[in-house]
């Protein structure tokens, strides 16, 4: 797999994200690829990419409850 450059990579996180940080950041980044990564890591943590369809495909299945315990 090829290194994915992250340095100008704007990360956003959910206005609803805890004081404790225990949520996860969002980057969208060139070519239809969305970077995601935990933010207690305080960036220095794994970061999983995924492309554009798998990250829609995730956020129906969100929407829809299929992951719902």
């Amino acid at each position: 797999m090829t290194d994915i450059d992250l340095t100008n990579a704007v990360w956003r996180k959910s206005s609803r994200s805890n004081a404790q940080s225990n949520c996860v950041e969002v980057a969208f980044l060139m070519d239809d690829a969305v970077a995601v990564r935990d933010t207690k890591d305080q960036g220095h943590g794994p970061v999983l990419v995924f492309t554009r369809d798998e990250w829609v495909a995730f956020i129906g299945g969100a929407k829809d409850s299929e992951f719902d315990i």
